[in-house]
């Protein structure tokens, strides 16, 4: 027991949050005890009827069924694996900016959703992460299954296509790169390329209620001093590891 403890302790705070409501949701709700038909997103429900906690249900839930548990086992190893990189290293001691990054993704989730009928967010919200952690290591070599292995920058699009070969699907893949490269260009790519102040930034009241670990580094807020493609040179080598499904990556050069 004292193991596990030690395990989910060591996990990430915003991390750890996500990770447990998003686990602990679908859990209650797969053994009836949360009832699923107050969990999904529905834009009539939400504004006609004023059940306004919707979206943040959404945020968290997925319906847990024989045919959908294994891709939910995956969507959470993909949330606890890049959301834990992230936090511990381009996040790291800077949680305000981390924070405003999964807000910023959960609105455009909800929209998204309220516009073309999305009843769940996790999926797109797990992808946004991933799609940034991808993009500030995009020569690290990630390992999919059968062991086959590609640069870090292409595994949004085999989770994709990967999707669409298994379930047909595909959307929530999208929608989750769409959502992660609204964020990279407007926080990170496009103030690099013009040397300009990034287009968002964290506000001040969340570093109020998450203040920076002391040595942290300044966030988006602050101009963009080089290319984003020297940034990703600063990631450090334990993020630069990562294996998608399972299995270790190493960096292209090693």
């Amino acid at each position: 027991m004292s193991d596990f403890s030690d395990w989910y302790n060591g996990i990430p705070q915003i991390t750890r949050y996500w990770f447990t409501a998003a686990t602990v949701v679908p859990l209650l709700g797969r053994i009836g005890l949360l009832p699923a038909h107050l969990m999904y997103l529905d834009w009539t429900l939400f504004w006609e009827h004023f059940q306004i906690w919707r979206p943040v249900t959404a945020f968290i839930y997925y319906p847990i069924t024989p045919q959908t548990g294994f891709h939910w086992l995956l969507t959470i190893y993909f949330l606890y694996t890049y959301s834990k990189s992230i936090e511990t290293s381009l996040f790291s001691q800077r949680p305000a900016d981390y924070v405003f990054m999964l807000f910023f993704s959960w609105v455009c989730s909800v929209m998204i959703g309220f516009g073309f009928g999305m009843y769940f967010l996790l999926e797109p919200m797990v992808l946004s992460v991933l799609y940034n952690w991808c993009q500030f290591n995009k020569d690290a070599i990630v390992s999919f299954w059968f062991g086959t292995k590609f640069k870090a920058v292409y595994l949004p699009w085999v989770l994709v296509a990967f999707n669409m070969i298994l379930r047909g699907g595909g959307l929530n893949e999208i929608a989750g790169i769409i959502i992660g490269h609204a964020y990279y260009f407007l926080a990170v790519q496009y103030p690099a390329e013009r040397g300009t102040a990034p287009l968002i930034s964290t506000p001040q009241f969340l570093y109020r209620w998450f203040p920076n670990v002391q040595g942290g580094m300044g966030g988006f807020g602050q101009p963009a001093s080089r290319p984003a493609a020297a940034n990703n040179q600063q990631a450090p080598a334990a993020a630069r590891r990562q294996g998608a499904f399972w299995g270790q990556g190493q960096a292209v050069g090693n």
